[in-house]
């Protein structure tokens, strides 16, 4: 991209519309920016954090909702509650961002993506979002970046009980409860969620099976226990699962698909010296889902075509030993990682496979906050048995000009895996496939000044060996013009801005608009499902104890494929939100969705002129309410 266009976004970065998804605490704690605990004001890289609170002032039906308001985030989702959600961050497809559920993995391998549809936000105490490549200290996959989610957990002493009722359109009933507390030396949690909605159909059909409602159904526990050995010495048990049953479209079938996600760990956490502090963590992480159609014809059978059955399987079992160096000046980190993947399938009975590959890695980085100046460095090396060594580092610096301004840049190499299913999958797969390489550089300026808060960050990420499932046929590769390749590269340069404005002392404007040229370097056209710029506005007022909020949200022009020839027009959504406290502990809740009632399209089914879309949601109203014992 040339000098013009860059002075360009970052002239559209600065328009004065644009307004930050929530205002900056200083107090707060980031973890994934360096995999240690830092204070909010001195992280180098891109961060967000969403906590508990805002989940909850939102009043969002999902995890999705949430992200899709946040700075460089994009959602394409392939119908309603429960279908394929995909999330880009900063122009990277969904299989090049690393998520991490309290620490683990818990991805399918076959896919290379993770099941946003079935993580509730019943479940979600906190979430934090880095921007930009992760791969030196998270290894393979974080070309765009790294979300983190953290299931909910308590710190007081005290049983504390969390509780919430919700109804809203297309018949959705959703139910929480959760007792989170301490007894001396112990600290435990149980958290319960569930949802049942009708949705609607996911595509975008009017006649025949395929226009029926496409009806979702979750049940989802997660369970904490903590105890404290020793001072600084403490054991820990984490468990989290996810069911989900969702019914999708399909011509002439009756479908549907039942998923389970699953986490548990067992962790040490040792403070053996001043300043040696120790945290060692054995877990897995499950992703198993099993896909079923029965033709129309047999709908009064309970019987299910067998051809038309698939499993998939996904175990990754993770071991982690980071030691952490305060030094006298700055700290260091020193690493251990092994991630072990296990995969097996079964698809219409007699395509089946079993394959595995394991990863060791050795971590090496640095941290400094010293005055004005921060420094990170990081380096890593990954052995893999299907793709050998590699070897990635990142290195960033800050400068706080004065207590309100700072300046950042930051520079990284990341890569990505080939998926499972493009290295082995029967008449498909190609064992020597590379994994995508990429290299990012990033420059940002941020305002910190207490009513008003406001960033800008400049980035560019050159992506090379890109993995597509669109070459020809190859002696392991049946399906000519769909067969994985290593091809291409794409270029991705952007701003992504994000500011907050406390007018008063009950209003609070804030926003977020991204400007991004996500393009394939041999054709200059514009990368599947991206847009070239996208944002949301938001609104807050406090009157007493009523809270009320408007939030705009839209995108402009995107493609459904890479030819560019099936477009998807830009839109804008309005929402409301509103809640209101009962007393200390009651809340009423109430979130009113695509109020215009606006017709807009996130993804086809094809790219023939007769390929419907996918749906999206109509105008839609929840109400719930909500309970919080207080300490």
């Amino acid at each position: 991209m040339n000098k013009k266009i860059i002075a360009g976004l970052i002239g559209l970065a600065f328009h004065p519309t644009v307004y930050a998804t929530d205002t900056i605490n200083l107090d707060e704690v980031v973890v994934t920016a360096t995999r240690t605990p830092q204070a909010r004001q001195n992280v180098i890289g891109d961060v967000t954090i969403i906590d508990r609170e805002e989940i909850e002032r939102m009043g969002a039906g999902s995890i999705t909702d949430v992200l899709r308001q946040q700075p460089g985030v994009q959602i394409v989702t392939t119908g309603g509650a429960g279908t394929e959600a995909s999330v880009f961050l900063r122009g990277t497809s969904s299989e090049q961002t690393v998520v991490l559920v309290d620490g683990l993995r818990m991805n399918s391998a076959t896919l290379g993506r993770t099941s946003f549809e079935n993580i509730p936000l019943g479940q979600i105490e906190k979430i934090e979002i880095l921007r930009g490549p992760a791969s030196s200290l998270y290894g393979a996959d974080a070309i765009g970046g790294v979300i983190q989610i953290f299931t909910r957990k308590s710190l007081s002493d005290k049983p504390l009980v969390n509780a919430a009722v919700g109804l809203g359109s297309y018949n959705t009933k959703t139910a929480e409860f959760g007792i989170n507390g301490g007894i001396n030396a112990l600290k435990y949690g149980v958290n319960v969620s569930s949802l049942d909605t009708d949705s609607f159909s996911a595509r975008r059909i009017r006649t025949g099976k395929d226009s029926d409602d496409d009806s979702y159904r979750n049940l989802s526990t997660s369970a904490y226990a903590e105890l404290e050995l020793a001072k600084g010495h403490t054991w820990g048990l984490q468990f989290f699962e996810s069911k989900g049953h969702n019914e999708f479209d399909g011509s002439n079938y009756e479908n549907f698909t039942e998923q389970t996600l699953q986490s548990y760990a067992f962790t040490s956490k040792n403070q053996f010296t001043d300043f040696w502090h120790s945290t060692f963590k054995l877990g897995m992480g499950v992703d198993d889902s099993d896909s079923y159609a029965k033709p129309n014809t047999s709908k009064a059978s309970s019987t299910y075509n067998p051809k038309g059955i698939s499993k998939y399987r996904t175990e990754q079992q993770q071991l982690s030993w980071q030691n952490d160096f305060t030094l006298p000046l700055g700290k260091l980190t020193l690493a251990y990682d092994r991630l072990e993947q296990d995969v097996s399938s079964v698809a219409n009975v007699k395509t089946k496979f079993k394959k595995e590959r394991n990863n060791d890695s050795f971590l090496a980085s640095y941290l400094l906050d010293h005055g004005n100046h921060s420094v990170q460095a990081s380096v890593r090396e990954d052995h893999n048995t299907q793709y050998g060594n590699f070897t990635t580092g990142g290195a960033g610096y800050g400068y706080r000009i004065t207590p309100q301004w700072r300046v950042t840049a930051n520079y990284g190499k990341a890569f990505r895996a080939p998926t499972f299913n493009q290295l082995y999958y029967p008449n498909f797969g190609d064992p020597t496939l590379s994994p995508e390489k990429s290299d990012n550089v990033e420059a940002g300026v941020k305002y910190t000044g207490g009513k008003f808060n406001a960033g800008v960050v400049v980035f560019q990420n050159k992506i090379r060996s890109l993995l597509a499932n669109a070459g020809p046929a190859t002696p392991s590769c049946t399906l000519g013009g769909f067969c994985p390749i290593n091809v291409g590269k794409v270029e991705i340069q952007g701003v992504t801005t994000d500011a907050s404005w406390n007018v008063s002392d009950n209003l609070l404007l804030s926003g977020n608009f991204t400007v991004q040229s996500p393009r394939d370097e041999a054709t200059d056209n514009l990368t599947p499902r991206q847009a070239n710029r996208y944002g949301s506005v938001n609104l807050m007022h406090t009157l007493g104890d009523l809270q009320w909020g408007a939030e705009m949200q839209g995108a402009s022009t995107r493609y459904n494929n890479l030819a560019n020839t099936k477009v998807m027009p830009g839109y804008a959504l309005l929402n409301f939100t509103a809640n209101y406290r009962i007393n200390p502990e009651w809340k009423l809740e109430a979130r009113a969705n695509n109020v215009l009632d606006k017709n807009y399209v996130l993804a086809y089914t094809g790219n023939t002129a007769t390929s419907p879309a996918y749906n999206t949601a109509g105008s839609n109203l929840f109400v719930g309410l909500r309970y919080n014992m207080k300490p």
